[in-house]
């Protein structure tokens, strides 16, 4: 295993015991490949990371190889070998203990069902959807009722969230185009290309804005929000590290290696 070299600036701990280490937002460290670049849209500002099929491939990831729960990315760096890592992003609702609450698929088996109840919260703000797909390709943004009916076959990763952003195109029917509600928010996407668009906001917006983002710069037809406050990247190229909050499940995208 490799551990990440991450230059620290500062450390805060936290009253629940956890540690947020703040990380120099850094231009590309030379020779290694960043995925992400700074945008703005509707005066906002974000950061986008985009996963090509052919050249990266996307994996779920939750547990360490101690059968621990990750909780957020520095576990997760000290476990792997870090050198392919182009960036990962946390996606998926999660309870108290950081485990999934929706569908999770990793490494082609289902860890934990589609949850198709009815209760309060973004999650459950019906259309819910999932992301899914293989490792190296045909990634996906579907409803969860679409998801339940017409996949039959075990995607390699998948992770449910809520709500769907844009569905066929159109914003989600319960989403304010100005919405009141601003927070720090991440989403992914499908381009008809089939690039994965993952979007997190460095300031915050509304869940309007972040739909719009994700169809008219990103060109998604259909996009889920994958997180609220607790959003978070891991861009070892810009060696920037978010840890303000334990983690639930994480969406690790790699560079493909040419053997």
């Amino acid at each position: 295993m490799k551990r990440a070299a991450l230059a620290v600036v500062g450390a805060v701990t936290l009253a629940a015991g956890y540690i947020v280490f703040q990380y120099a937002g850094q231009p590309a460290t030379p020779g290694v490949a960043t995925a992400c670049k700074a945008i703005t849209f509707e005066g906002k500002r974000f950061t986008e990371c985009i996963a090509i099929p052919g050249k990266h491939r996307i994996d779920t990831r939750i547990t360490g190889s101690d059968g621990v729960i990750y909780r957020g990315f520095a576990r997760l760096a000290a476990d792997i070998d870090t050198r392919d890592v182009a960036f990962a992003v946390n996606g998926g609702m999660y309870d108290v203990a950081s485990r999934p609450i929706g569908y999770y698929a990793q490494n082609g088996e289902r860890l934990y069902p589609l949850n198709t109840r009815d209760a309060a919260g973004n999650f459950y703000l019906k259309p819910n959807g999932v992301f899914f797909g293989d490792a190296d390709g045909r990634w996906r943004v579907m409803t969860s009722e679409d998801f339940a009916t017409k996949i039959a076959s075990r995607p390699w990763f998948g992770t449910q969230s809520g709500p769907m952003l844009l569905i066929d195109g159109k914003l989600h029917p319960r989403i304010a185009a100005e919405g009141t509600s601003l927070k720090i928010r991440n989403a992914v996407g499908v381009d008809k290309a089939g690039a994965a668009h993952f979007v997190i906001s460095d300031e915050p917006v509304s869940f309007g804005t972040l739909a719009r983002l994700m169809r008219d710069h990103a060109g998604a037809r259909d996009a889920l929000f994958l997180d609220g406050t607790v959003s978070a990247l891991w861009d070892p190229a810009h060696r920037r590290l978010d840890a303000r909050y334990p983690l639930g499940p994480l969406i690790l995208v790699s560079v493909r290696r040419r053997d």
